[in-house]
Parts: C-alpha cells; structure tokens; sequence
C-alpha cells in the first residue's frame, strides 16, 4: 500500500490541475497561480516519497508525465488563453485587485482603438488567443523526450514543463496592473515570451536541477542564488515574481560553472 503514495500525490497533482482549468475559465487567476502551486508542491513531493519508500515505478513515471501535461500544460494555457482573449483583445478588459477577470463587452475587431493601431489584421486577432495552446502541445512532446532520454536524470535539456507552466499563471496574474496602460505593448510582449519559452521546452539548452544532495554551498551557488531571488522576487511583486523567477533560472543557467551540480 505504501508504495502507492507517490502515485497518490501524483493523482493529486492531476487534481490541482483540473481545479485551475475550471478556474481560468472563470478568470480567477489567483485561483489558477494557488491551484498550479499546489500542483508543483505535490509534484515536487511525490518523487520525493518514491526515493524514501524506495516506490519507482514505469507507472509511476507515466503517470507523472501525464499529471504534468494537464497541471502544467493545459491549466497554463487555458490561464493564458483567457487573458488573451478576454484581458488584452476585449476593450474594457482588466482584472480586478483581487486576480478576477473583468472583461470587456466585444472580441477585439469590435475595438476600433486598436484596431487602428495595431500592425496585425483583424482576422488573425481573433486567432491569437488560441496560440496559447501551443503550451501544452510542447510540454507533451517534452515530457515524452524526458521519459526516454537517460541524460536528464540528473539535470535538464531544456526549460522543464512545471518551469513553464508556472511562468505562465505568475505572469497572467502578475501582469494585470500593466492591462489598462500598455494593450498593445503587452500583447506583442506576452507573444514574444509565448514563442520563446514553449520551443525552449524542447531545445538541448543544459538546464541545472534544483535537487540538491547535501546543504552546501560550493557546487550550488546557481540552485542557492536562485532560491534568494524567488524569495526577493515574491515578496516585491507578489505572483509576478514566479515568472521573474523561471527567468532568472534560465538565465543562471546560461552562466557555465566549472564547479556546478547538475
């Protein structure tokens, strides 16, 4: 029975997922950033149960990659496809102090103001939202490269799917204050980061692991600074500091270390 509580927490996980699909649909994105959280932690936990109750399992591992398609996939893009949709491409849209979505009253070729300003033809605005989904296409394809490639068991080859996925809620929740002053710079932002962070789940880019072996802090001066920034980053900006988070990761690990564990 023991060794069924890794899959336990991964079920669990699955869960919190689906709890912040039904939320973004309704524009809480507090909601979704809390419930993706609480994924990630029981993400987190489950491989840790499997080491200390000796619990691996196939099942185990393709039952995780799964839980993270939908919590870390899916549950971002719906966030992102709805702030797209109803946050930059409504006029009035915006969110309120508490993360709700307020939307405005007509998709965005009905907004004459950026239509008139905007470099793109109002077709394909209505398409934009959509490319949201492009999330969770790459994450599948790369939690399917991980559960076959021998190399990542120690460390990564590309941005990992919870990284991303927690990217997204931070800065969908994060962002709104942005929402009434910066609509057209906002949209051309969040689609910059959308085409670079999802084809960066799947490059061959060295990602270091934040696992640690020991407390020390010769060989993890990356994984240590790391934490301090999340905790800077947090504390100044609330949920934004996430997405400024999973940069500074990548950025970090862009820095070569002779010294590094991986």
């Amino acid at each position: 029975m023991r060794k069924q509580i890794p899959n336990l927490l991964t079920l669990l996980n699955l869960l919190s997922g689906c709890v912040a699909i039904t939320l973004a649909f309704q524009g809480r994105f507090t909601g979704v950033a809390i419930a993706v959280l609480i994924a990630a932690l029981f993400d987190f936990l489950d491989g840790m149960a499997a080491r200390l109750l000796n619990a691996y399992s196939l099942l185990g591992k393709e039952l995780d990659s799964l839980a993270d398609v939908v919590s870390f996939g899916v549950a971002p893009a719906s966030a992102l496809f709805v702030f797209l949709r109803d946050g930059l491409l409504r006029p009035g849209g915006a969110l309120s102090t508490d993360g709700t979505l307020l939307p405005g009253d007509s998709l965005l070729p009905g907004n004459p103001q950026l239509l008139e300003s905007t470099l793109l033809p109002a077709p394909l605005l209505t398409i934009i939202p959509y490319l949201a989904f492009l999330i969770p296409l790459f994450s599948a394809y790369r939690l399917a490269k991980f559960n076959i490639d021998e190399r990542q068991s120690r460390s990564f080859l590309g941005l990992p799917t919870p990284a991303n996925g927690l990217f997204w809620v931070g800065y969908c929740q994060g962002i709104h204050t942005l929402l009434p002053i910066a609509g057209q710079a906002l949209l051309y932002i969040t689609l910059g980061f959308l085409i670079l962070l999802t084809p960066l789940m799947v490059t061959e880019l060295p990602m270091f692991s934040l696992k640690m072996d020991r407390f020390a802090v010769k060989g993890y001066e990356r994984q240590l600074l790391l934490a301090v920034l999340v905790i800077a980053f947090v504390a100044l900006w609330g949920f934004v500091g996430i997405a400024m988070g999973v940069l500074a990761y990548i950025l970090l690990s862009l820095i070569p270390h002779p010294n590094a564990k991986y």
